[in-house]
C-alpha cells in the first residue's frame, strides 16, 4: 500500500489493543505476567490464574484459537490417536453439563432448583462462560465502554413461554421497564440513518444521509429526495421508490390467504425480480437486508417471512396480519406480536452473569440487574474445589457415555480436555448443551438415525465486532448514528447502543471515546441456505484476523470520508467476535420438508434423551432466540428427572 507519514494509511502498522492490552489503564505486573502468557498461547491463560479477565481480551474472539481444535480433532477421528489415557478424578456429580452457554446454565439452574443439594460441573470448551451471549468490555479513558459480542438483546417474534419469562423474572429482569427506565435514545437525537453505496457494487463510493432500506419508520428525509442522491441510475431509483412506498397489487385475483401461499414458495429475491420486476442493481441494494434477521441474502428466504418481519415491497398485497407458521410454530411475529425488547450494554451476556450470581454467588457480586452490568467477575470464583457448583472453562467435552445400557442406566461417564491432559468424571446424570454437530462425536453410541438429525442443522455463521473510536465526531458532522452498508464486507455499522443502567453510563460528547458495532455475515448466494452456512463457517476458520482488521478500517475510511476521520489514529482497539457456529438453524421452506410429522424433525429426533444423557441448545429448538436455549434446557432437565435417581455405578 501507499505510505502516509511513513506508515500504512489505513493504521495497520500502527500497535493497537488487538488481544491483550489495555487503552490507557495501569494493570498489575500479575496481570502482565498473565497477558504475556495469553499471548504466547493465544488465550487468557488459565482460569485460576492471577488477574484471569476473558471480557478484556481482544482481537480474534467469539470461536477464538484454542476453543475448537480439540473439538475438530475429536471430528476428524484423530484426537484418541494422540491423546492421553484418561485420568480419574474420582469426582461423582448429580449433573454434568457440557456448555456454559445460556441453555448450560438455565439448566443448571432449573435442575437446582429441583435440587437445591445436588452437586454440579460445567464444562465449556471457551476461556469464558456465556456460549454466544459474550461480553466485550473496554476501558476507555477511564470509562467502561460494554458491547456485546454475541447474543445481542432480548428480543423475539414470539411471546416469551411461562418457563422463559419466568426465570427472567427470578433473574430480576423485566424488560419493559428496563426499556423504559434505561433506554436513552435522545443521545443521538437528530442523527439519522445513512447509507453507503461502495464503488465496487453501485460504480461509486458515496454515503447518503436520510434512509435505509431498512427503514421502517417516519425520517424528515422523504424517499424520492434521498433516492435522488444515491448513484443508482433514474429507473434503479423509481424501482427502489416503488418498493419502498408503491401500493401495486402485484398479486391481483387473488385471495390473501392464496398470496400467502405463494410467498412462502418464493424466495424474497424471486418476489422482487420476477413479480415486482426490478432493475438488477436493486436486488443488490436489497440483497443483504436479510443479514441480520437469518444469515443469509434475500435469495435464500421465503418472501413471507421478510413480509412478517416487515420488509418492504408488500403494501399493495393487503395481506391479513397474522402469524406464519414454519414447521409448527409462528416463524415471524413483526405483524402478530412477539416479547419485549432489551439491549443490555453487554448484550445477554447480563443474563449469563445473573445465571453466574445465582449458581455462585461469590463469582459475580451484586444484588440487583442493574449492578450486575459493572459487578467484576471472580472468575477464581467458579471453580473451587469441592464447591457444589463448578464451571471450568477451557475444557472440551471429548466423551459422554451411559454406565450400562441406555435403558437401564446407573450413570454417566464423561471424559474431557484441558490444558493438554484428559480427565474422568461420573454423575448420575448429563447434559449435552453445546453444538449440535458435535455431539455424535461426543457420544458415538448414539442410534445412527439420531446423529443424522444431529448433523441435519446447520448453524448458521456471523461475525459481530467491537471497533474502539478515538471520538465520534465523524458520526456527528455527518448526523448519522448507524450506516447501512449493502455492498461492503460488513454490511452495517452503528454507534453503540445508547442505555444507562446502574453505574453504567453511554457516552454523551462525540468528543469522548465510543464503540462502534459491525456485523457481517458470510454466506454465498445461489447455494442452499445450510450451503450457504457451509461455506461462510469455511470463510471464517480461514480468515484471519489482519484480513478483518484491514476491512475494518478500509470500510470506515470510505464511508466517513471528508469529515476528518483518519483510520490509522482513529481506531484504537478492535476484538472481533467470530462464529462459524453462530445462531441455531430454522426450517427454511424454500428448502425443508414442511410436510414432516411434527416428531419426525430432525431438530425432535436430534434431541431424545440416550439413557442419562439429555440435550439442550437452542438447535434442540430450531429457534435463534434465547427463549428457546431456556426452553430447551428446561425440557431437557425434566426429561433426567422423570428418570428417578439410581446412582451411578
Amino acid at each position: 500500500m501507499d505510505s502516509k507519514k511513513g506508515g500504512c494509511p489505513l493504521g495497520m502498522d500502527r500497535k493497537i489493543d488487538r488481544r491483550d492490552f489495555l487503552n490507557g489503564v495501569a494493570v498489575s505486573a500479575a496481570t502482565l505476567a498473565m497477558m504475556a502468557k495469553a499471548e504466547a498461547q493465544q488465550t487468557p491463560g488459565m482460569q485460576d490464574d492471577p488477574g484471569y479477565y476473558p471480557p478484556l481480551q481482544h482481537g480474534l474472539r467469539g470461536s477464538h484459537p484454542g476453543s475448537f481444535e480439540t473439538a475438530h480433532s475429536l471430528r476428524d477421528g484423530t484426537f484418541w490417536d494422540h491423546a492421553e489415557k484418561p485420568e480419574d478424578t474420582h469426582t461423582v456429580y448429580d449433573l454434568v453439563i457440557a456448555g456454559a452457554g445460556i441453555s448450560g446454565l438455565s439448566a443448571a439452574y432449573f435442575y437446582r432448583a429441583a435440587k437445591p443439594n445436588a452437586k454440579i460441573l460445567i464444562l465449556d470448551n471457551h476461556d469464558d462462560f456465556g456460549g454466544h451471549a459474550k461480553r466485550n468490555e473496554y476501558r476507555l479513558n477511564g470509562h467502561l465502554e460494554l458491547m456485546n459480542g454475541g447474543t445481542m438483546l432480548i428480543d423475539s417474534p414470539h411471546p416469551y413461554s411461562a418457563v422463559a419469562s419466568g426465570l427472567m423474572t427470578q433473574l430480576g429482569i423485566d424488560p419493559v421497564a428496563l426499556s423504559r427506565q434505561c433506554d436513552k435514545p435522545e443521545i443521538y437525537k437528530g442523527l439519522l440513518p445513512a447509507t453507503f453505496f461502495d464503488k465496487e457494487t453501485f460504480g461509486q463510493d458515496k454515503l447518503v444521509v436520510g434512509r435505509t432500506r431498512e427503514d421502517d419508520e417516519e425520517s424528515p428525509i422523504p424517499w424520492k429526495d434521498f433516492l435522488a442522491k444515491t448513484p443508482l441510475s433514474p429507473k434503479a431509483r423509481e424501482d427502489v421508490l416503488r418498493v419502498q412506498e408503491g401500493d401495486i397489487d402485484y398479486m391481483p385475483g387473488l385471495t390473501s390467504a392464496e398470496k400467502k401461499d405463494k410467498l412462502s414458495r418464493m424466495s424474497y429475491y424471486d418476489y422482487l425480480a420476477k413479480i415486482v420486476k426490478v432493475d438488477p442493481i436493486v436486488l443488490k441494494f436489497y440483497q443483504t437486508i436479510t443479514h441480520d434477521e437469518y444469515g443469509v441474502g434475500i435469495d435464500a428466504e421465503p418472501a413471507l417471512d421478510c413480509w412478517g418481519f416487515g420488509y418492504p415491497g408488500f403494501k399493495g398485497l393487503k395481506l391479513d396480519p397474522g402469524p406464519i407458521e414454519r414447521m409448527g410454530y409462528t416463524a415471524a411475529g413483526y405483524c402478530t406480536g412477539g416479547s419485549p425488547t432489551f439491549h443490555f450494554p453487554d448484550g445477554n451476556a447480563s443474563i449469563v452473569r445473573l445465571l453466574i450470581r445465582s449458581l455462585i454467588p461469590e463469582a459475580m457480586p451484586g444484588h440487583t440487574v442493574e449492578d450486575v452490568v459493572t459487578a467484576q467477575a471472580n472468575y477464581a470464583m467458579l471453580n473451587r474445589k469441592g464447591a457444589p457448583i463448578q464451571i471450568r472453562l477451557s475444557s472440551t467435552v471429548v466423551g459422554a457415555r451411559n454406565i450400562g445400557t441406555p435403558d437401564n442406566s446407573k450413570g454417566v461417564e464423561v471424559a474431557y480436555a484441558r490444558a493438554g491432559r484428559v480427565f474422568r468424571v461420573h454423575a448420575l446424570n448429563c447434559i449435552l448443551a453445546g453444538y449440535n454437530m458435535m455431539i455424535p462425536f461426543i457420544c458415538p453410541e448414539l442410534p445412527d438415525e439420531q446423529k443424522a438429525a444431529l448433523h441435519e442443522l446447520v448453524k448458521i455463521p456471523l461475525v459481530y465486532t467491537s471497533v474502539a473510536l478515538k471520538n465520534w465526531r465523524a458520526f456527528h458532522k455527518l448526523g448519522v448514528a448507524g450506516i447501512s452498508a449493502p455492498g461492503s464486507y460488513f454490511s452495517g455499522v452503528r454507534l453503540n447502543w445508547p442505555v444507562d443502567i446502574g453505574d453504567y453510563r453511554s457516552v454523551r460528547s462525540p468528543d469522548d471515546p465510543i464503540l462502534a458495532f459491525m456485523v457481517r455475515t458470510p454466506c454465498q448466494p445461489g447455494l442452499t441456505e445450510k450451503d450457504q452456512h457451509r461455506a461462510g463457517r469455511y470463510e471464517l476458520l480461514q480468515t484471519p484476523f489482519e484480513t478483518f482488521e484491514r476491512n475494518i478500517r478500509d470500510q470506515f475510511a470510505r464511508m466517513l470520508a471528508g469529515t476528518g476521520f483518519d483510520a490509522a489514529s482513529d481506531i484504537t482497539a478492535i476484538t472481533v467476535n467470530r462464529w462459524p457456529h453462530g445462531y441455531a438453524y430454522e426450517f427454511n421452506p424454500l428448502f425443508d420438508d414442511f410436510s414432516i410429522p411434527p416428531d419426525k424433525r430432525a431438530n425432535v429426533i436430534g434431541r431424545k434423551r440416550f439413557g442419562r444423557i439429555a440435550i439442550a441448545n437452542s438447535d434442540s429448538g430450531a429457534r435463534a432466540y434465547t427463549d428457546s436455549a431456556i426452553d430447551q434446557a428446561h425440557r431437557a432437565v425434566g426429561e433426567l428427572l422423570a428418570i428417578g435417581a439410581k446412582g451411578p455405578g
